[in-house]
């Protein structure tokens, strides 16, 4: 979106507010380099003069820093020590190398951070932006248009509601492992997937961030190392971080993590537990294959960690996928998924399905941060599964996914990208030559969000992929923005 001089406000202005939003928004992270003011200047379509005048804004509202001879960065606005808001920081590459322990042997680093090194805040808030009314490359979510075809939730709760139902679900906490009816259906739809469980080893969440978190907060404590996938979720990363955890980065291959790293991990820092996406990985789209999942469970009961496996795109994964909860029997595999992704994101019903001996510690830790769950909501996600309604929905939208991911790996390739990994589920791990920190805040002017690869590693560091969901990028008009604006950070070098 182009900056066009108005009586109200200055090209300077224009510019100034444009940074400083994406700083307050996050979208900016602490650490982040500005682009040079010759590059800004030829990006924006203005003066070397307006990008001083509007750099020296943002210096002078606390936002940015300029280090001498090496450019501007964003201030992490939330520091309160003296010293660190002063232009002698360490770089973003700095701080985002640094590690508490020597460099393993097999070149893998278990990170910690203090900070800025990685900010959930920073990580969450790009899922809530709207840069514009296009679709956005970068969402993790299906299109509200898609969703809305699931006509049976309001109708599921119109049913339920009745006077005596609404008073009974509204004027006590409900069940505190959640609905029984919910939890009930719940297994028989573990049952289909060869995964036994009984009602009362399967607890309901607030969606299944909120029972990834419960598992943490319940088997872990601060400093504990984590095994966690690279590539993988960012905000898996920044909420381990946050909750004070050593994260342990597993490189995540075609057929599932690599074990000689797993098994270096667990000799030297005896890990208490392994986060892993076995099913439609995000962002690669890997599933795993029972080889490593084999392989994977030999490795925790030698070194005695839990696995907790997230399985949110389970939901449109292919028939007889390999799940590690299948193949362990919930002994030392706890399965957690949710239906933010397949049904409607904010009607935030997750579960996690443990071992027995692990049921009442998980309660204990549910209890202690949200009470119960709204049992209203979870009896009318019931009464769709029953009824089909949700299994046929999820039918119908893994058709829809395979043709949009058809058609957009075809614009992809037309517009030279290249995938790094076979495209599969919902996204795309695309190769772009070029840093994407750098073209997500070119895309941004244009309107579009895009997913950086540099948020999908343990430490944020330049990286020249990115992922794409495959759902919102059918328009060539995105693909030609794209293809230009690739072509113009190129030719800068």
């Amino acid at each position: 979106m182009a900056l066009t001089r108005t009586p109200d406000q200055t090209l300077t202005d224009q510019l100034a507010e444009r940074f400083a939003e994406r700083i307050r928004t996050r979208l900016l992270p602490a650490g982040a380099k500005l682009p040079s003011v010759r590059a800004c200047a030829h990006q924006q379509g203005v003066s070397a003069y307006t990008v001083v005048a509007a750099y020296d804004k943002l210096l002078a509202q606390g936002l940015i820093d300029a280090r001498r001879q090496r450019g501007f960065f964003v201030r992490d606005v939330l520091q309160k020590s003296p010293a660190q808001s002063r232009g002698d920081q360490p770089s973003a590459d700095e701080e985002l190398s640094a590690v508490v322990n020597p460099v393993p042997p097999l070149g893998m680093r278990p990170t910690r951070s203090s900070g800025s090194l990685i900010n959930a805040t920073s990580l969450m808030r790009g899922m809530f932006y709207q840069a514009s009314n296009k679709p956005q490359p970068g969402s993790g979510v299906l299109p509200v248009a898609w969703l809305e075809e699931a006509r049976f939730m309001p109708a599921a709760v119109r049913k339920i509601t009745t006077i005596e139902t609404l008073r009974a679900g509204s004027l006590s906490y409900g069940e505190p492992l959640g609905d029984s009816g919910l939890r009930s259906v719940l297994a028989q739809r573990l049952a289909d997937i060869n995964i036994t469980a009984s009602p009362n080893q399967i607890m309901t969440t607030v969606g299944a961030t909120h029972a990834l978190d419960i598992v943490s907060r319940t088997v872990l404590k601060a400093g504990d190392p984590v095994m966690v996938e690279e590539p993988g979720w960012s905000l898996e990363y920044a909420r381990l971080d946050a909750l004070g955890m050593r994260v342990l980065p597993v490189p995540r291959g075609p057929d599932g993590p690599d074990l000689d790293v797993m098994a270096h991990y667990c000799e030297t820092y005896a890990p208490k537990l392994y986060v892993s996406v076995s099913v439609l990985h995000n962002p690669t789209g890997y599933s795993l294959s029972p080889g490593s999942a084999h392989q994977i469970l030999q490795l925790a009961e030698r070194f005695n960690f839990y696995i907790v496996e997230d399985d949110t795109y389970g939901h449109i994964a292919p028939e007889h996928a390999t799940r590690l909860s299948s193949l362990d029997g919930l002994q030392r595999t706890i399965y957690v998924n949710g239906f933010a992704k397949i049904l409607a994101p904010n009607w935030r019903i997750g579960y996690a399905a443990a071992p027995p001996e692990l049921v009442e510690r998980l309660l204990d830790t549910k209890l202690l941060s949200t009470l119960t769950t709204p049992s209203i909501l979870e009896k009318a996600l019931a009464l769709c599964i029953e009824q089909g309604q949700l299994r046929r929905h999820a039918e119908r939208m893994r058709l829809r996914i395979a043709t949009a991911r058809s058609r957009s790996v075809q614009l992809a390739l037309e517009a030279g990208c290249q995938f790094v990994a076979e495209p599969s589920g919902m996204f795309g791990w695309v190769e772009t030559g070029v840093d994407t920190d750098m073209l997500a805040q070119r895309m941004l002017d244009e309107g579009y969000l895009i997913a950086p690869g540099a948020l999908f590693h343990a430490t944020r560091r330049p990286c020249t992929l990115m992922r794409i969901n495959f759902a919102n990028t059918l328009e060539p008009q995105f693909w030609r923005v794209w293809k230009r604006v690739v072509a113009e950070s190129q030719a800068r070098g």
